[in-house]
């Protein structure tokens, strides 16, 4: 089952998209301590789309796909045509360097990665596609 979410690169929208997220898996028999991770995790990388790719334009869009299939990984693709910042070319700084060097950033690229299986970048047509994979365990 597919869901799509179109939503305006302001911050204020992220409620709307954490929302979407939860509406779309809850019934699907996943757990809540996965919803959650999940719910995290995109709310990082759509943050991230918003502020760095878009400067928070309202004006400007991205599209959230959600799909879902039993008993296969769920497949998350953000899609827009913003600057790109591929997650997988940034090289995590160690917790122990954030900490010492009194760092802001860096931990949700590290987040999402714990939490997400694949991370997957192309750019298909002049628009951008972020692919993000998740196992989960159906219930």
């Amino acid at each position: 089952m597919n869901y799509k979410f179109k939503v305006g690169c302001s911050i204020e929208n992220l409620k709307g998209v954490r929302d979407f997220i939860r509406g779309s898996l809850k019934n699907h028999n996943i757990s809540e301590l996965e919803i959650s991770e999940i719910v995290l995790a995109l709310d990082e990388m759509c943050s991230n789309l918003m502020i760095h790719a878009h400067q928070c334009n309202p004006d400007d869009l991205f599209e959230l796909v959600i799909n879902v299939e039993q008993n296969h990984p769920l497949v998350f693709e953000l899609i827009d045509d913003g600057t790109v910042f591929d997650i997988n070319e940034f090289n995590t700084p160690a917790l122990d360097n954030i900490v010492h060097e009194k760092r802001k950033g860096g931990l949700g690229i590290r987040l999402v990665k714990s939490i997400m299986d694949k991370i997957e970048y192309q750019k298909t047509g002049g628009r951008n596609i972020c692919r993000l994979v998740k196992t989960v365990h159906f219930i």
